[in-house]
């Protein structure tokens, strides 16, 4: 059989005649099959009989599906954002979800020590339950013969998109479940073509049954009017400067994004009990928005 092949807009994908009444549409990172005749449309078409005309109305009305999450999320981040309404900001968790998909696919297909290693930043810690250097903690660690799986159910995001944290359910290969947290920072220069973002903390425990799950991902962006450096004291915003010496991270600490906007806090005690924390501002003070309490011995 002949077939119709369409170039989508920028070269994201091609649609092309399937089998029967159907269109096939492929992206770089996904494929849809779609039927060009429903029942409510009466009879189908007669053998023969051109569908290029449906194919181009199922196009045009599905054409936001022919974008791939990762591609958004590059776009996203070469553009200025949009003028917002006070307050507000278009800084968007796409980016961070994608990472994190990203992440749990290298793990699955790869081996969990090494998609740990190879989305680290070089000064990212780890509680395992005292704070690490991650790099330092994951050399040379082999990858065990299944890895975790996890599942994101919120992400939180600073004013300026270039920091964001994620939480979500985990489950272990033995069958035991538990959660994690996480804080990524895109450590790529403004407006560069390809983001580069990379996790500066991880933690995880243990839990007595699964985490409850919405049927949504729940998002949440700091807001951008007010001063929240004035109340962040000593604690560091931002990178670290390029040439910092790598130094064991103290048992309590404190870090911010960029614009202050986001604050994440880790403390462990020496009886194994540990807590992690992250703050959003809203125009006026900073909201707990994720508080991990770990019991000594949790793990």
């Amino acid at each position: 059989m002949s077939r119709t092949q369409i170039r989508l807009r920028k070269g994201r994908g091609t649609a092309k005649r399937g089998r029967g009444n159907g269109v096939v549409i492929s992206t770089q990172n996904s494929t849809w099959a779609l039927p060009l005749h429903h029942p409510a449309d009466g009879p189908p078409p007669r053998a023969g009989e051109d569908l290029r005309k449906r194919a181009f109305a199922i196009l045009a009305a599905t054409a936001v599906l022919a974008i791939s999450l990762p591609a958004m999320a590059q776009d996203l981040e070469r553009r200025d954002p949009p003028t917002a309404p006070a307050g507000q900001s278009y800084a968007n968790s796409t980016a961070i979800l994608v990472a994190e998909i990203a992440f749990a696919r290298l793990a699955a297909e790869q081996g969990q020590w090494t998609a740990f290693r190879d989305t680290a930043a070089p000064d990212a810690l780890m509680m395992v339950p005292q704070p690490v250097l991650a790099q330092s903690w994951l050399q040379g660690r082999a990858d065990p013969p299944v890895a975790v799986k996890w599942q994101v159910q919120k992400l939180f995001m600073a004013c300026d998109g270039r920091t964001g944290g994620s939480t979500g359910s985990s489950q272990m290969p033995d069958g035991s479940v538990g959660y994690y947290t996480s804080i990524w920072q895109n450590l790529e220069k403004p407006r560069a073509k390809k983001p580069k973002w990379k996790w500066v903390l991880d933690h995880g425990a243990p839990l007595a049954g699964a985490r409850g799950s919405d049927d949504m991902i729940g998002s949440r962006t700091a807001v951008c009017t007010g001063n929240p450096k004035a109340l962040l004291g000593a604690i560091p915003q931002g990178r670290l400067p390029k040439d910092t010496p790598l130094v064991e991270p103290a048992a309590s600490g404190a870090r911010a994004s960029a614009d202050g906007t986001m604050v994440w806090r880790w403390e462990a005690r020496a009886d194994g009990s540990r807590t992690v924390q992250i703050e959003l501002w809203n125009g006026s003070g900073f909201d707990t928005v994720v508080r991990d309490d770990v019991p000594a011995g949790a793990g």
